[in-house]
């Protein structure tokens, strides 16, 4: 017996001796670059591994005013709520119809087609966007070298997960709460609104956020689909800062400490919602 529960402590403590190395490494980069950020560029190259002997805030007025992170943040968080906006209107929407209406042999047809998306390598998808995009317009607007087109393609990458979540959550809710609301007189759309979107809440807050972190963090796209200066979200605009200062390695430090900023907010205080969602969705489904 005490064999037993001495080995049980040994493989416990390797156990979380294997998770804080894990830890430490994964949090060793952002700790350093938050050191470099208030640095000076020749003493990130003298003293690279040391703390700062000064802290220096003007690395950040620098990368904000100077390098346009100002601009590029705000062109970010307009392309990125509107993105996910958009994708989880026709995801909520979809997931509706194809989980709680019964049209069985369609409703099958459409979700494996939808489900299809995942299995498609992203990169296979750039060169027919591209030409897609390029001579495309709607309502006037042509879609390439525009927001509303990025804002299109990232949709077309988000739905097939989006949709794959909302809808293994929908299908755990009980068909006796739209029978109560029917009883109430409510339609398709009042059943939709008032009864399974309270109900999937978990769900669309999960997705959000992951859809969120994707766009906000996405570069090849927006560097394939934006070529303004002036239109370009921040992971393209930190690429053309590097090109303009490339001996500032304390400043793009800086830049890179902001860009980050907004995600691991959003991620500290809505991390318990995504996980309660994806369990939801993974096991209910």
């Amino acid at each position: 017996m005490n064999a037993a529960i001495t080995g049980l402590r040994k493989g416990k403590f390797w156990i979380h001796f294997s998770l804080i190395v894990y830890i430490v490494c994964t949090l060793f980069p952002l700790v350093w670059l938050l050191m470099s950020s208030f640095k000076t560029s020749r003493e990130i190259t003298v003293n690279t591994w040391g703390f700062p002997k000064h802290f220096n805030f003007d690395n950040y007025r620098q990368a904000w005013e100077t390098a346009k992170i100002g601009l590029y943040a705000l062109n970010s968080v307009k392309v990125t709520l509107l993105a996910c906006l958009i994708t989880l209107l026709f995801a909520a929407m979809t997931s509706f119809a194809l989980s709680r209406m019964k049209y069985s042999r369609m409703n099958k047809a459409v979700y494996q087609f939808i489900l299809f998306g995942l299995l498609v390598p992203p990169g296979a998808l750039f060169i027919p966007l591209y030409r897609l995009i390029q001579q495309m317009s709607l309502g006037g607007i042509h879609l390439y070298n525009s927001h509303f087109g990025l804002i299109l393609v990232y949709c077309t990458y988000a739905l097939p997960i989006t949709v794959f979540i909302i809808y293994a959550f929908m299908l755990s809710i009980p068909g006796e709460l739209e029978e109560a609301g029917i009883m109430d007189g409510l339609s398709a759309g009042g059943l939709f609104v008032k009864v399974v979107l309270p109900i999937s809440l978990p769900a669309l807050v999960t997705v959000t956020i992951l859809n969120f972190i994707g766009n906000w963090n996405e570069y090849i796209l927006s560097q394939l689909f934006i070529t303004s200066e002036s239109l370009r979200t921040l992971p393209t605009g930190m690429a053309s800062f590097n090109d303009g200062y490339r001996t500032n390695f304390a400043a793009l430090s800086a830049a890179v400490i902001m860009s980050i900023i907004p995600v691991l907010v959003v991620y500290f205080f809505l991390q318990k919602q995504i996980i309660e969602g994806m369990t939801a969705g993974s096991v209910k489904g």
